[in-house]
């Protein structure tokens, strides 16, 4: 998985360490297979006779970095524990034009309900891991990382995240509780920035809560305000120039953690990487990507 290694349902991330919301994914698979299959799959009941085996494989079409298998195995085990599935390459692997992912053998019917959903999903997982990847590979001399977004496909967004860390990326907060983020919205409905913060540091103190802050700054001027407030974990800098956001960091100097938003694209990353920043978050990771071709095929 990228650079991360799976141990007993714990996927290790450099020092993060993810452990996998089982009951979510059979929750996703149970829905997906209602949607799929309804009240029956009348054309394998209708023209292949019960009780007939077969097997297929799993055939890479296109390159790229393969995420999935995980799933894969838990769908095919829900529709049918009988079948039998063969890994043969693991999520995180550097996939090419005619590699087999997995086999799996046993009931026909089995296998051609499972066979859409499991394509669905690791296709999408494996596009988004692919372009993760990409992004990652043109920072790797330098010290920025890269964030997801919340700009997921709803019902989705677990599946996505996941395929950001299998590719190399980072997560940043997975919904709406897990972290105070701060845009531009809140700054000017709360009435400004100190306002805002102060607000949210009285929240976290009345309920109790241990969630980091965030701030979104669209200029110099804003940053300025927030410097001079404090108590936040993270500055968002949105859609700042190169030159602003060169600016930006070096008036930081390293008391917060820094992010980079706001039009960056695989063209430019590179440059924005280049301003220092330690973060940088697209949302073209999981909003608009190719899925990686592929196919299931009996044989």
């Amino acid at each position: 998985m990228g650079n991360c290694l799976l141990i007993n349902n714990y996927y290790f991330c450099g020092i993060k360490i993810y452990i996998l919301d089982n009951q979510l994914i059979q929750q996703f698979i149970k829905n997906a297979l209602t949607e799929d299959v309804g009240d029956g799959d009348h054309t394998s009941l209708s023209t292949i006779p019960k009780g007939t085996q077969g097997k297929a494989r799993l055939i890479i079409k296109e390159d790229g970095i393969l995420a999935g298998i995980e799933l894969a195995i838990e769908i095919f085990k829900e529709v049918d524990p009988g079948l039998e599935v063969d890994v043969l390459l693991q999520d995180g692997a550097a996939v090419k034009f005619g590699d087999i992912a997995l086999t799996v053998a046993g009931s026909t019917h089995s296998i051609l309900i499972a066979e859409r959903l499991v394509l669905n999903c690791m296709q999408r997982m494996s596009g988004i891991a692919t372009k993760t990847h990409r992004i990652v590979s043109l920072l790797k001399t330098t010290k920025t990382r890269i964030l997801d977004t919340r700009k997921t496909t709803p019902g989705l967004r677990y599946l996505e995240k996941w395929s950001v860390r299998i590719g190399g990326g980072v997560n940043h907060r997975i919904g709406l509780y897990d972290m105070i983020l701060i845009k531009d919205n809140h700054v000017d409905y709360a009435g400004g920035i100190s306002n805002a913060i102060t607000a949210a540091q009285k929240y976290i103190a009345d309920q109790n809560k241990s969630l980091q802050i965030e701030i979104e700054v669209r200029n110099l001027e804003e940053l300025r305000q927030v410097l001079a407030v404090g108590g936040v974990d993270r500055i968002m800098l949105d859609n700042f120039s190169f030159e602003d956001l060169k600016a930006a960091v070096e008036l930081i100097d390293g008391k917060f953690i820094t992010e980079a938003s706001g039009g960056i694209t695989e063209e430019n990353v590179a440059a924005y990487a280049a301003c220092g920043v330690d973060f940088i978050s697209m949302g073209a990771l999981t909003h608009s990507v190719k899925s990686l071709d592929m196919s299931l095929k009996a044989y």
